[in-house]
C-alpha cells in the first residue's frame, strides 16, 4: 500500500475494550482521528445486538461512539436488503436484530415464501422448529443470508456456540451456499466502506484479530494493521497466511503510526 490513510475502520471487542472496560488510551485516539478529519467507522461481528444497544454499552464504558458510526452485520444486511429491493425475509436472529434490520431496510417479516432466509447467533431462539422452518423457506426457492459464521465466542460460562455451525447446516442441507454478511466477508467491508465513501487503496482496518480483520481486509485491498490487545496470540500471527502491515501495541499508538505514515507516504 503506497497511498496516504484516509480512512479507518475499528474493530471494537478486543480494540477500544475489553471485558466491558474501555483500552486505555482508546478515548484519546478515537478523539484525535475525529479532529484531525479521518472518515471512520467502528466495526463488530456481533449478530445478537443492535447498533443502539452497542452505543449505549460503549456509553456505559465512558466510549462516547455514536450509533450512525457503528457498522454491523445486521446494519450491512439491511443495506444489501434495501439496495437489493428485497421486500420479505424470515429471521432467525434475536428479535433485536431482527427488528434493527426490518425498520432499517423494509422487508417484511413471517410471510408464507420469504424471498430471504437471515441467520445470525439467535440464542435460545434457535430451535428444532425454527431451524426446520428456515429449512422449508430455503428449499421452497428463498436465498440464504448469514450475518457471520464465525464457529463460537467467548460467554460468561466459556466458549459458546455462534452462528456458523447452524448456517452451515442450512447449507449442508439444502445444497445452497449462504451470502456472508459479516467480516471477513468482501461484502461486509465493501459496504463498510460505501457508508463512508472511502476507498479500500486508502483506508486501514485496525483488529486484534489476524485472520478476520487483518486477512479479510488485506484481501479486500486495505490496509491492515494488528494490536497486541483483546484476542491477539503470537502463535496465531505466526501462522496466518496473510500478515498484517503494521502491529501496535494497542489503539492508543494509531494517531500517532498514521500521521508517520503519511508523512512517509505524501513527501
Amino acid at each position: 500500500m503506497n497511498r496516504a490513510i484516509e480512512a479507518v475502520l475499528i474493530d471494537l471487542d478486543g480494540v477500544m475494550y475489553i471485558g466491558g472496560t474501555a483500552v486505555t488510551g482508546a478515548q484519546d485516539a478515537f478523539h484525535s482521528l475525529k479532529e484531525q478529519g479521518y472518515r471512520f467507522r467502528f466495526v463488530s461481528n456481533t449478530t445478537r445486538k443492535s447498533r443502539a444497544t452497542i452505543a449505549r454499552q460503549l456509553e456505559e464504558m465512558g466510549l462516547g461512539i455514536q450509533e450512525s458510526h457503528i457498522f454491523t452485520p445486521a446494519f450491512a444486511t439491511a443495506v444489501y436488503l434495501s439496495a437489493e429491493q428485497v421486500q420479505s425475509a424470515f429471521f432467525l436472529t434475536t428479535t433485536e436484530v431482527a427488528d434493527e434490520i426490518i425498520a432499517a431496510s423494509g422487508v417484511i417479516p413471517n410471510v408464507p415464501n420469504p424471498e430471504m432466509v437471515v441467520v445470525g447467533d439467535a440464542g435460545d431462539r434457535l430451535s428444532y422448529d425454527q431451524m426446520n422452518t428456515a429449512f422449508h423457506h430455503l428449499l421452497s426457492g428463498a436465498e440464504l443470508i448469514a450475518l457471520a459464521k464465525d464457529r463460537y465466542w467467548m460467554g460468561t460460562d466459556g466458549m459458546m456456540l455462534s452462528a456458523g455451525p447452524f448456517v452451515t447446516a442450512l447449507e449442508y442441507a439444502t445444497g445452497k451456499k449462504a451470502l456472508v454478511m459479516g467480516k471477513p466477508s468482501e461484502a461486509f467491508f465493501g459496504l463498510a466502506l460505501a457508508s463512508m465513501h472511502a476507498e479500500p487503496e486508502t483506508t486501514a482496518m485496525i483488529g486484534d484479530d489476524v485472520i478476520t480483520d487483518i486477512g479479510g481486509a488485506i484481501s479486500c485491498g486495505l490496509y491492515g494493521i494488528l494490536v497486541k490487545t483483546g484476542k491477539y496470540s503470537g502463535e496465531a500471527l505466526t501462522q496466518a497466511a496473510i500478515q498484517p502491515n503494521a502491529i501496535l501495541n494497542s489503539i492508543a499508538d494509531l494517531p500517532r503510526f498514521i500521521e508517520s505514515w503519511n508523512q512517509v507516504k505524501t513527501r
